[in-house]
């Protein structure tokens, strides 16, 4: 109920600040699935454009808006949410891919060199001796030759323990083979976001959707190059209605980086509608469409 009431204040208040008029230049207002896309110039846009459709359209109709801008604030993401019903998109999408690598582990720093002592250390004094030398004749290792007999006699007599066995011939193993070491796989990068995915729900729940090719505000009189996005939409959609639109002096209500608006009378024409034909290319289609939102300022 506080958001339908909210919406009629806010409707009263564009209406006045700018008359909202709306003009159906090649169609008629009606209740069926479209895809309007229209010029940008301002944030303004959003409420211009949904303020100048009639009742019936607006409640089928979902604004698309910036999250970065309309959803920064409790106050602004309660008014898109539950007063305009409208899609978030976000703008600053990162491109799959673009994230920085993880910075490599530091290697340990090896351990400091152990000082040596500049001083050599004292020998140790040896005393002299006072006895002669004399000469020592070497001494003959005896040989003796034991007989294995007599060798075990021996032993048994000295009570030793017996040498142990030689050891078993080893067999012949084949060698282990190589296992690659486990090593942690680095985490991959999570997939940036398609901006395009919440538009396509919208489409495919029935909604009709508003967007702005360009993708951003422009400052010149005509609208910007249109992005992909309108082909692949019109593309996977091909039953809904295009209908391009123009927004005029909109831009003057509230310019870019203002934030108090500025009474102006303004207008939104729409025209008729345009469909991507057989084979035809995405740049020779936004193009086209880009020249029909463009025709629609004079008339």
């Amino acid at each position: 109920m506080l958001a339908k009431l909210t919406g009629w204040l806010l409707l009263g208040v564009i209406r006045l600040l700018t008359g909202a008029q709306a003009r159906w230049y090649g169609c008629p207002p009606k209740a069926e699935q479209r895809i309007y896309f229209a010029n940008h110039q301002s944030h303004a846009d959003l409420v211009m454009i949904w303020a100048a459709l009639p009742e019936e359209l607006r409640s089928i109709t979902r604004p698309i808006a910036a999250r970065d801008y309309w959803a920064n604030t409790p106050f602004k993401r309660w008014i898109t949410t539950e007063v305009f019903n409208a899609v978030y998109v976000e703008r600053a999408a990162t491109a799959p891919g673009s994230t920085a690598p993880p910075a490599a582990p530091a290697e340990p720093e090896a351990p400091p060199a152990p000082v040596r002592n500049s001083v050599a250390p004292r020998a140790e004094r040896i005393e002299p001796s006072m006895e002669p030398l004399l000469p020592m004749a070497p001494m003959a290792s005896p040989v003796v030759d034991v007989t294995p007999e007599a060798f075990d006699e021996l032993q048994g007599l000295l009570d030793l323990p017996a040498p142990p066995p030689p050891p078993p011939a080893a067999l012949p193993v084949d060698p282990p083979a190589v296992m690659a070491e486990a090593t942690p796989s680095e985490p991959a990068a999570a997939p940036a976001p398609d901006p395009l995915a919440p538009l396509v729900e919208a489409l495919r729940s029935g909604d009709s959707i508003i967007i702005f090719p360009e993708g951003t505000r422009g400052h010149a009189g005509e609208p910007q190059k249109f992005k992909s996005g309108l082909y692949t939409l019109a593309t996977m959609f091909p039953e809904v209605v295009l209908v391009p639109a123009w927004i005029d002096n909109v831009q003057r209500v509230m310019p870019k980086g203002e934030i108090v608006p500025v009474p102006i009378l303004c207008s939104v024409t729409f025209g008729a509608p345009i469909r991507v034909e057989e084979s035809e290319e995405r740049r020779p289609f936004l193009d086209r469409a880009r020249a029909a939102v463009i025709a629609l300022r004079d008339v």
